[in-house]
């Protein structure tokens, strides 16, 4: 049986707008709450901002993977682009001239609800210019683009932040938005253009309801996984959004650069966890799954412990850093598996609507619990350690519960 070749022309070029988009993602999603959290030194501040600027991309990409099934994904990739470049120009020509804190939360709102609806086009796009055979690679090699520029992006931002301020970075983000943009125009991603009598409300209630009524007739499983992480979002990926920078910057008082070593940290991790999905899928199934979700929680536990009155900051630095790099090993080699397993589940023509959905309801409670874990830092201040670890245990229960759910999906 003849192999099929992965790297294909368009995939290859999505590949690479993806770099180059996410790298540019990547500096602004560090640098603009890294200034925030300097400029204001509130934790409770930090995480509502954060909180609030998730809140669009959770409802963008909801409604992002019903536009992914009815327009050209190329298109919505190439506008989106365009439109992050033209934001951050207007930031640019804002900043310092308007109040800081209402100006970042309107930026990194819009930023983020673009990013939403940016994605589920990308993912419904992987299924048409890859074969069955050569899926599970795709979806890694795309989680990898993700976690390389989540490597480069902190690690430069950081430097470039440390030494020359936040200016240069809106500048190259700018570049790459538009660098990226440019190049997809070139991209063929199969598509069929359909008329429609009805209007785009109608369209969208229309698309909704037809995805319900699959998840909950044919695939129930859908639905208990996608609360379970949903509430693992709330615990655990809130506390390590919020938790990290207030940890490094606040409580150990380290420099940029360490926070963006820590971060950077986060991207080598999803590049072994990356590399590890590809070579693991045959050995973990599906209803193994749960042992990854303990896996993070336990690595959170002991960024926590580090934070206990005695211990050496430095210390404590390597353990955050470390832990990090192990989480997103353990979380890459999850969301790979998981992916795989909701697209070869789907039908084509709901895959972007259903990807997205869970996307969205996965990450709905996360901007909740960001904004309650700024909120615990600042209450807990003297005991920070409590906040962290607290929520390494309550997840870890979280990841024993999931073990039923996962092999309802597995058997599925």
């Amino acid at each position: 049986m003849k192999k099929t070749k992965l790297f294909q022309r368009d995939f290859t070029m999505v590949v690479i707008g993806q770099i180059i988009s996410l790298f540019g993602n990547g500096i602004l999603r560090f640098a603009l709450p890294l200034y925030l959290l300097r400029e204001t030194e509130s934790s409770a501040l930090f995480g509502m901002v954060t909180a609030c600027s998730f809140i669009p991309m959770v409802i963008f990409s909801f409604f992002g993977g019903v536009i992914a099934d009815r327009v050209n994904k190329r298109n919505i990739m190439v506008v989106l682009d365009f439109s992050t470049a033209g934001l951050i120009c207007i930031f640019y020509a804002a900043f310092q001239r308007l109040p800081l804190v209402p100006l970042m939360i309107v930026v990194l709102m819009i930023l983020y609800g673009i990013s939403g609806a940016y994605q589920p086009a990308v993912q419904a796009s992987i299924p048409l210019l890859a074969e069955s055979d050569t899926l599970m690679q795709a979806n890694a090699v795309i989680n990898m683009v993700g976690t390389l520029s989540g490597l480069l992006g902190p690690v430069i931002g950081g430097i470039l932040f440390g030494s020359f301020g936040i200016k240069p970075i809106l500048a190259l983000s700018i570049v790459c938005f538009l660098a990226s943009a440019v190049m997809e125009i070139f991209i063929h991603i199969p598509y069929e253009k359909t008329s429609y009598s009805k209007g785009a409300v109608a369209i969208v209630k229309e698309d909704l309801k037809e995805s319900w009524y699959f998840v909950k007739n044919e695939k129930p499983a859908f639905i208990a996984v996608v609360c379970i992480l949903a509430l693992f979002n709330l615990v655990l990926s809130a506390a390590l959004i919020v938790g990290i920078p207030i940890m490094i910057i606040q409580i150990l008082g380290m420099s940029d650069m360490h926070l963006g070593a820590a971060q950077g940290a986060m991207g080598v991790g999803g590049l072994l966890g990356g590399i590890l999905a590809g070579a693991v899928h045959e050995k973990m199934k599906m209803k193994d799954s749960w042992i990854l979700l303990a896996v993070c929680a336990c690595a959170a536990l002991l960024m926590g412990m580090t934070l206990i009155p005695g211990m050496p900051n430095q210390l404590g630095f390597w353990v955050i850093t470390v832990m990090s790099l192990v989480i997103m090993v353990a979380s890459t080699i999850f969301t790979v598996q998981m992916m795989t397993v909701l697209q070869q589940q789907t039908p084509p023509h709901l895959l972007g609507k259903i990807m997205a959905a869970i996307m969205a309801v996965a990450n709905c409670a996360q901007p909740a619990g960001q904004a309650l874990y700024g909120v615990l830092f600042d209450i807990f201040s003297e005991i920070p350690w409590v906040v962290m670890s607290g929520g390494a245990v309550v997840a870890f229960l979280i990841s024993l519960y999931s073990k039923r759910a996962f092999q309802k999906l597995n058997n599925d």
